[in-house]
């Protein structure tokens, strides 16, 4: 007798378990409801733009960063042997923001210290902008996406509920479509927040990198502008 009771407790679950695994993720999102898919749209939206931001901004940043350590000896072997001209060519065909900050520098050749820097500070200053766009656009999702999946998560137990009170038989598929709602809305929310918040932190001190590198080139630059002979 307990090994039949045990056998007839198991049978069902097993046929609950190959229902459930019969089910595709579409199928599940649209147990949600409308609200349901619509909320999943946006946050699908969200998370295609996220990946683009942070794939473009990724390479973006990761091509300014490559700095040649030869570029400044090139640069200070040009500007030693008075070829102004050929250290500009060189920063033109250097396609970097330090580059472009010391071709600033070198137009300024012959004019005080102190402009030259300032001239080299505005150049900086708008390539660490460039650098730095639409990163926070990427901090929006990272914020936007939870709450817009907790929204979901409302408006699913709402309509749970809604279900509850108008249904003479209350049964798990009457509940299904606002828990489904509610718990589909909520993954998807967190998981687009959970990767953009960490993208965001990523390309941040990606920036902070290329920027130190600027930083460090300018002041050879500088330097080299305050040996003795120039």
């Amino acid at each position: 007798m307990i090994n039949l009771g045990f056998f007839l407790f198991q049978a069902p679950s097993t046929d609950v378990t190959t229902e459930v695994q019969s089910q595709s993720i579409v199928d599940i999102i649209l147990s949600g409801g409308v609200m349901g898919v619509v909320i999943v749209g946006i946050l699908f939206i969200l998370s295609f733009l996220a990946l683009y931001i942070f794939i473009e901004r990724w390479l973006t940043i990761e091509r300014a960063g490559k700095i040649d350590e030869n570029f400044i000896n090139n640069i200070r072997g040009s500007v030693a042997s008075v070829n102004i001209e050929g250290a500009k060519a060189l920063c033109r065909a250097t396609d970097t923001p330090a580059a472009r900050m010391i071709e600033k520098g070198l137009l300024r050749i012959g004019k005080p210290l102190k402009d030259i820097d300032a001239a080299i500070e505005n150049v900086g200053n708008l390539e660490v902008f460039k650098l730095e766009k639409n990163l926070s656009t990427l901090a929006s999702i990272s914020g936007a996406a939870p709450m817009i999946g907790f929204l979901g998560t409302v408006t699913g137990m709402i309509l749970a509920f809604y279900s509850m009170s108008t249904q003479q038989n209350v049964t798990p598929a009457v509940l299904a479509a606002g828990i489904y709602q509610a718990l589909i809305t909520t993954a998807f929310g967190l998981v687009i927040g959970i990767f953009a918040f960490v993208g965001y932190n990523l390309l941040v001190a990606k920036v902070e990198k290329v920027v130190f590198l600027m930083e460090k080139t300018t002041i050879d630059f500088m330097d080299l502008l305050q040996e003795p002979g120039h």
